[in-house]
């Protein structure tokens, strides 16, 4: 019996044929492209936090170590403010990383498929495992990750194939890939890349469809307190000497959140448990929360994240519901430690149950701010509000679940990353004028600025220039104990290079400490000092 290979007249197989190393990197990066295109617009349809790339960038933030997380969050490109600028790149990274496996994998597969088709199924993997073990994770979201690693080994294949039998040449049988022309290539490849690139935009519009503007829209007359806050008084801030407006506009108001993809809920949609350490669990819906005495507060709230001298804290008018009085009709039991909140996108905090149980702290599930429902960004549509306590273990966004119980049996997002568990705003001071390097006329020079000591209060400022004797500021006329306090001096300075420094004292009498501290544990501490001239 004869073992020969038939082979058809007049065809030849070229010995080991190659895939251009170009073609094969690009076809690798248009197949990684479809995958994320389609699981970006599966997860549109399902859930948006499902989509295989967004959890995998998700999971970078869960599980980074405290010292990128925190380099990540002073980030700053230009029009990107603090807070934006670091989901910007870490989205960038998690693109530029895949393209880079891509072009790898396409390089190793320029004779056989098999490389591509292994790397596009283990990020597959990858992608569903970040999808399975994300906080926010229901049976449902495993559709958007298996349709992603389909669409990647489908792409992979078909557009592989019409190369390798181009590589093989015309005279060479694969199948019914007959000699694939280069116009057949180019169609096929513009084909997939065209297709990733709608699905990946069909997917974010699908993702974006709530109609969050015309949900807030429809609240904006329902949120009118029936306790409103005290009008702000005259010489509240010193505005013509540098310092900021006393309230801070919505859309300049700090943010820094871990939410790579802002949670898009409509009111009529929300809904939270309150559970746990209680006598009687209760699901309170945004329309629960109207038909209860609305109270407005003027609260600055602070990151302690926030450097001496730094800008992470703001102020405004909060439009909400007493948290107070929603635990005690929940009826908190004894021995609960921690109020552990969830947001909708996972993020957890805990706060201490004794500071948001006491009658003049002003907790509050918060709806609005300065008069309009709450802007996105900054939690819509409720969030929480416990004046005195820094943003990472009172200020949750995008609130989705309160639960009572205690410090042992739940540890929340930033504790696990060193940070500490109860963490009162330090007595802190900022100088917003001069600003550093600022060269100014010799002679008299107002110095200005702001300070903080949120549920103490300010009472006094003082300044001085080149380690000189302190002297003591003019205030701003008090607003509350739970905001910020603006302060001005006049110096005489002689013409040269001066260091100006300011410290704060709270309204315990404890004074703002000169001991330098870094953010991490509990908040940076230490006096303000700026650089400037006189001429």
């Amino acid at each position: 019996m004869s073992t020969a290979t038939t082979e058809a007249p007049g065809r030849s197989t070229p010995e080991e044929p190659r895939i251009p190393a170009g073609q094969a990197a690009g076809i690798s990066v248009l197949a990684f492209a479809a995958a994320v295109g389609v699981g970006h617009l599966v997860a549109g349809v399902v859930s948006p936090l499902s989509s295989p790339y967004q959890a995998v960038a998700d999971t970078v933030v869960r599980i980074a170590p405290a010292p990128l997380v925190e380099f990540g969050k002073s980030l700053a490109f230009p029009g990107l403010p603090q807070g934006k600028a670091d989901k910007v790149g870490l989205l960038l990274g998690v693109g530029v990383a895949l393209v880079l496996v891509a072009v790898i994998a396409g390089l190793a597969s320029r004779r056989t498929a098999r490389p591509g088709r292994m790397t596009v199924g283990a990020l597959g993997l990858v992608g569903l495992a970040a999808v399975v073990f994300s906080p926010v994770f229901t049976l449902p979201d495993v559709v958007a990750p298996l349709a992603s690693v389909g669409a990647g080994l489908w792409s992979f294949r078909w557009l592989h194939e019409k190369a390798y039998a181009r590589a093989l040449g015309p005279n060479t049988f694969i199948e019914d890939l007959d000699g694939v022309s280069r116009r057949d290539m180019l169609i096929s490849s513009a084909a997939v890349g065209v297709g990733a690139a709608g699905a990946g935009i069909g997917g974010y519009l699908l993702g974006a469809g709530v109609d969050i503007t015309g949900s807030q829209t429809e609240l904006a007359p329902l949120l009118r307190p029936t306790q409103p806050a005290p009008p702000i008084p005259e010489g509240a801030d010193f505005v013509a000497d540098g310092t900021p407006t006393f309230l801070t506009a919505n859309q300049e108001f700090y943010r820094i959140d871990t939410a790579l993809r802002l949670p898009a809920v409509a009111a009529r949609s929300w809904s939270m448990r309150i559970h746990g350490m209680v006598d009687r669990e209760l699901t309170i819906t945004y329309a629960d929360l109207l038909r209860r005495p609305l109270v407005e507060r003027v609260v600055t709230l602070a990151c302690v994240s926030n450097e001496v001298g730094g800008s992470l804290i703001s102020t405004a008018r909060f439009i909400g519901v007493d948290l107070r009085d929603l635990l005690v009709e929940a009826g908190v039991q004894p021995g609960a430690q921690q109020l552990y909140s969830t947001s909708l996108d996972g993020w957890t905090a805990g706060t201490p149950v004794d500071v948001v149980m006491e009658p003049d702290r002003g907790s509050m599930l918060a709806l609005g701010m300065n008069g309009d429902p709450l802007p996105l960004e900054h939690g819509y549509p409720v969030r929480m509000v416990v004046p005195g306590l820094y943003g990472f273990v009172s200020a949750t966004k995008w609130l989705a679940d309160l639960e009572l119980t205690t410090f042992q049996a739940r540890s929340p997002y930033w504790l696990d990353r060193g940070w500490a568990r109860f963490a009162p705003i330090k007595t802190e001071s900022r100088i917003d004028k001069p600003r550093g390097f600022e060269s100014v006329p010799a002679g008299q020079v107002t110095v200005a600025g702001i300070a903080w000591a949120q549920h103490r209060g300010v009472s006094k400022v003082e300044v001085r220039v080149d380690g000189g004797p302190w002297q003591q500021a003019q205030l701003a006329t008090e607003v509350n104990r739970d905001s910020w306090r603006m302060w001005r001096a006049e110096l005489t300075v002689p013409p040269g290079d001066h260091l100006v420094e300011s410290r704060a004292t709270d309204g315990t009498g404890a004074v703002q400490t000169a001991l330098r501290a870094d953010p991490v544990p509990d908040g940076a501490s230490g006096w303000p000092i700026i650089s400037f001239s006189a001429a």
